[in-house]
């Protein structure tokens, strides 16, 4: 079964999906690649586990949270879920490189298929694509919007982290 809710936030509109239990998307509204919801979802804005991710996102926002306590379940192809494993690696705070995340599952040469996967990311936040930054260091590509994804690095490194959006993407 398929259940879904949507609430308002911070960063705007959310947008959760639980399958059978498990966390299968999370999306702020009108991102790229956001799953439809389909007549046989079921709202259930009452689930506990949908409970329980709107308080650890509010910590995360808060500055309270470094890392989800969630079942997640992510659909995708065998490499997308190399990928978004490798995501789950980059620990708050720090970033990474397409590049860097391409060597990491032993695919070097992989870095637009690594970031195609990247953006098709159907858990935002809780497997922490906005983690991910250009070879130079800037931001690029994010389904949520790169304001959005700014907003998301300097929460966790206000103080750290000088961020320079290209807008030549």
């Amino acid at each position: 079964m398929t259940q879904w809710t949507q609430w308002q936030c911070e960063l705007g509109t959310l947008i959760a999906v639980a399958t059978d239990g498990y966390l299968s998307g999370l999306y702020l509204e009108g991102q790229k690649h956001q799953a439809e919801i389909a007549d046989n979802w079921q709202e259930a804005p009452n689930l506990p586990l949908f409970t329980k991710l709107k308080q650890q996102l509010e910590d995360y926002c808060q500055g309270s949270r470094t890392d989800f306590d969630l079942p997640l379940a992510p659909q995708g192809t065998a490499f997308q879920q190399r990928v978004w494993h490798a995501l789950q690696q980059i620990t708050y705070g720090e970033i990474a490189q397409y590049g860097q995340l391409a060597s990491a599952i032993g695919k070097p040469s992989a870095t637009r298929a690594v970031a195609a996967a990247i953006g098709r990311n159907p858990l935002m936040i809780l497997i922490p694509c906005h983690r991910v930054v250009g070879a130079n260091g800037k931001l690029t590509g994010f389904a949520a919007g790169l304001h959005t994804k700014a907003k998301l690095l300097a929460l966790e490194a206000p103080k750290t982290l000088e961020l320079r959006i290209d807008h030549q993407m």
